[in-house]
Parts: structure tokens; sequence; C-alpha cells
């Protein structure tokens, strides 16, 4: 544990509860896109299989027990609750996430550290990761509205992201044999994909104007 890691944990779970918030007190899921939502609960429920078979500390696995369980909580407050669903945008939510799903286990079958169960899985899980976002960014930039709320969720998601790397790059220095091309790679790729919004975020930010991607 360092304090990039411990930082960008913080920052994960600070995006979990920003959507909890807004879902669970405002009861609105407007602007969230409930496929992002369910490539995550996917993410979380392959990569923290070890979480029956492997103990590595308390707040190890109580951090595997909160982003499970409020993935799928998430999921089910935007398909069954009430209120909740009613303000989920179904109509400009329709990016085919599940064409993801498949050539991400296909190349977790290929290219893996090593080939087990779990391996596979985890391998599968930080692929599926790296491209997860994609149909939240894609329904921002159809529907135009950005709510506060849902800003600072994907601005946060992001910024854990970014400080992953600076945990990596502190390992890699002080930590000797410490090299993951898969984890470090995908992790890129995820970080770049936030590029744009962060772009755009710091601007409306900086002329205090309301946040807007290009359509």
């Amino acid at each position: 544990m360092n304090i990039f890691r411990l930082a960008g944990d913080m920052t994960h779970l600070a995006s979990v509860l920003v959507l909890l918030l807004k879902i669970h007190t405002i009861k609105s899921c407007a602007g969230v896109s409930l496929k992002t939502q369910e490539l995550y609960a996917i993410v979380f429920a392959t990569r923290y299989l070890d979480i029956f078979t492997s103990f590595v500390s308390l707040y190890n696995t109580s951090m595997k027990l909160v982003f499970l369980g409020s993935s799928f909580s998430i999921v089910w407050y935007m398909k069954y609750h009430k209120a909740v669903h009613r303000t989920y945008d179904r109509e400009q939510d329709t990016f085919r996430h599940w064409f993801l799903v498949l050539p991400c286990f296909l190349l977790a079958l290929l290219i893996h550290e090593k080939f087990t169960f779990l391996e596979v899985l985890w391998t599968f899980s930080l692929y599926l990761e790296a491209v997860a976002i994609l149909p939240q960014l894609v329904l921002l930039q159809r529907t135009r509205n950005i709510d506060n709320l849902t800003g600072q969720y994907i601005f946060l998601l992001g910024g854990y992201r970014g400080l992953y790397i600076l945990n990596w790059i502190y390992r890699y220095f002080t930590e000797p044999h410490f090299v993951h091309w898969i984890t470090w790679i995908a992790g890129f790729v995820q970080t770049l994909l936030y590029a744009d919004f962060f772009y755009y975020y710091f601007l409306s930010w900086k002329n205090n104007k309301k946040l807007q991607l290009p359509a």
C-alpha cells in the first residue's frame, strides 16, 4: 500500500458514493448509462471471485465487497426501482455494450499471465474495465445533459485510474521485478478514454460554465 493507491481507492469509492447519492437521494439516474453500469457489475463479479479462495487483508476484502455490492445495487435501482427507472433515458442509451464483452474475453484467453480459470477472468475484467466507460461517454455526447453529480462521478472515476497509474510508477521504482504489462496497458487505454471528458470538464470549471460535451 502507498499513498497513490490509497488515494486511488478512495477516489474510486467517492465516485460510487456520488452516483449512489444521486440515485438514492434524488431518485434519478438521468444522464447515467445502464449499459456502463452493467459492464462494471461484470468487471467486479469476474475480478473478485478470489474473495472465496484467498484472504489478503480486511481492507482488501471490505473494498471488494463494497464495489460488488454497489455495482449490482446501481444496476438494480436503474432497472427495477419504480421512481429511478422512470428517469432512465433508454432511447439515448443505445450503445451495444454486449459487443464489448466477447472480444475482451477472447483477448483474455489469448493474452494473460497464467492460464488458469481465475487468472483468465481477472485479465478479462481488466480488458472490459478499460472500455466499460464508452456507453457512458456516448450517452453524454448524445444528450449533452450533464448535471453536477454525473459530471463529478465521471471525473472521480477517471481520477481513480490516473492515480493508479501513479501507483504503478511508484511501485516500479520502489519494488524489484514489479512489471505487469497487461495491467499497465489496459489502465493506460482506459485513462486515454477520459482525456476528452477531462478537457471539457476543466474548461467548464475554468470558465464557470455548465459542462457540455460536443455532439
